[in-house]
């Protein structure tokens, strides 16, 4: 008398989600927690025009709205006082970054070099 194993437990043809990387069933898709469409950007396919003159009119319409910035000297130095502005912040916190690491990694070396 053979005992046939029962293969109860046992997943054929099952893959690896390359996502999760769970044993999934096979014809698997995989959906992002919370349903899909439900991110940051979820919603900015919705607000771009779908036809080519609906298309048109945007670019027409920021293409103006450029030339106009571009064509008003006062409006265009605040933007470009804004913008020095605004650069100048960023190379400030990065340059204090850069200092609290050489901080951190100078209080490192000191305390590896008391072990000896």
């Amino acid at each position: 008398m053979s005992k046939k194993k029962k293969n109860k437990g046992k997943k054929k043809n099952w893959t690896v989600c390359p996502v999760t990387g769970r044993r999934v069933p096979p014809g698997y898709v995989y959906a992002p927690p919370g349903g899909a469409g439900t991110g940051l950007f979820a919603g900015l396919g919705r607000l771009l025009p779908s036809g080519r003159t609906e298309q048109f009119l945007v670019g027409a319409a920021i293409g103006a709205a450029a030339a106009y910035v571009l064509s008003d000297d006062e409006l265009r130095g605040k933007l470009l006082a804004s913008g020095v502005k605004l650069y100048n912040g960023l190379l400030g916190g990065i340059e204090e970054m850069k200092e609290q690491i050489a901080d951190i990694q100078a209080e490192i070396q000191s305390g590896q070099g008391g072990v000896d």
